[in-house]
């Protein structure tokens, strides 16, 4: 038998229309997008950073599509806030599914107050001692928290007696709030001008959602009824907002439950066409981005791959044109870089 290698029968990866690899080159660079787009023709996790690029960029583009955004984790005390409104304020946001800890810590930031870097040599007694709520590496005071609550008891003041709560008019509230008595950006302030609504799911896991809790109860004491909270209003009005558009995206920062709340829509049109004899529309999501440290083998939610979700008639298959990311990564690291590489495309060239 021949050891001699038939060289002719090998492929060249051009003959299977492979796409070749190039070595990043740091001289030749000179934006944050010529940085992604090389960082796309390496690999491992640079290479998932240029496609997660690359799929918001289309998203962005298509006119038709009613672009959704999901965070979860600590992304606005740790200064991340304003990405979410330059993605606000620029259009390519649509809808918000968030945290009642990201808007609490988000409108601290928008009313002005500060955080502060954590000083490792404090223990967690002494900083519960003087009034320092530490997540991760960060400090949010209690003061802050404080002033927060009088912020959303002057709002909820405001609003008529007869009103029915829901996550997406409190958060809206909220952003009325902001408006007129500061010229800070604040996410709320943006979602407000720019008509984008912000859901809060799981809203009583949230200083939000205790200081909704205490306000009801005062009002109980003073011999007032307390305020109704109703969150299927939140789910109804995503829904209609969904039904009316036949393309969605979703761009994902971290997992959870607004990430879960976000993508179940689709199954629930479903479930209530068959269940209920509705005509309601058939509607999953084309383009979908998520960053996210955690792996799938894990085994939680946070890490449910989007393959996983085209089973549950979340989203459009590859095969029919569906187009996904899933970046492993710190979303302090790579959101900036990505939303910063989208901008200049856009700048260079528009919509």
């Amino acid at each position: 038998m021949s050891t001699t290698r038939d060289k002719d029968r090998y492929h060249t990866g051009h003959d299977d229309g492979l796409e070749p690899l190039a070595p990043l080159d740091p001289a030749a660079i000179g934006s944050v997008d010529e940085l992604v787009r090389a960082m796309g023709k390496t690999a491992f996790g640079g290479r998932r950073l240029g496609e997660a690029t690359d799929v918001l960029e289309s998203m962005v583009r298509d006119p038709d599509c009613f672009r959704v955004v999901t965070i979860s984790g600590a992304m606005t005390i740790a200064k991340q806030g304003m990405l979410l409104c330059e993605m606000i304020d620029r259009g390519w946001v649509q809808a918000v599914v968030t945290t009642g800890a990201l808007m609490t810590h988000g409108l601290s930031e928008g009313a002005g107050m500060l955080h502060f870097k954590h000083r490792p040599g404090m223990s967690d007694e002494d900083l519960y001692q003087r009034g320092y709520n530490r997540v991760y590496d960060t400090i949010e005071l209690e003061k802050n928290l404080d002033d927060v609550e009088y912020l959303l008891n002057q709002t909820l003041d405001q609003l008529p007696e007869d009103t029915v709560l829901s996550s997406r008019l409190v958060c809206e509230a909220l952003g009325r709030e902001l408006a007129q008595h500061g010229d800070r950006r604040a996410i709320l302030k943006s979602a407000l001008e720019r008509n984008v609504p912000v859901y809060i799911p799981a809203f009583t896991d949230s200083e939000l959602g205790l200081d909704l809790a205490i306000y009801n109860q005062l009002r109980i004491k003073d011999g007032r009824p307390p305020r109704p909270f109703d969150p299927f209003r939140d789910l109804d009005d995503f829904t209609d907002r969904i039904r009316a558009h036949e393309t969605l995206g979703i761009f994902t920062i971290g997992g959870g439950v607004p990430r879960n709340w976000a993508q179940q829509v689709a199954p629930y049109l479903e479930i209530m066409r068959s269940r209920t004899g509705s005509d309601d529309p058939i509607r999953r999501y084309r383009y979908a981005v998520r960053i996210c440290p955690e792996p799938e083998h894990w085994g939680g939610l946070s890490g449910c791959s989007y393959s996983e979700g085209v089973s549950w008639g979340k989203f459009v298959p590859e095969s029919e044109g569906g187009r996904f990311a899933e970046l492993y990564a710190d979303a302090t690291i790579a959101w900036p870089l990505v939303v910063r590489a989208v901008i200049e495309r856009l700048e260079k060239e528009p919509v």
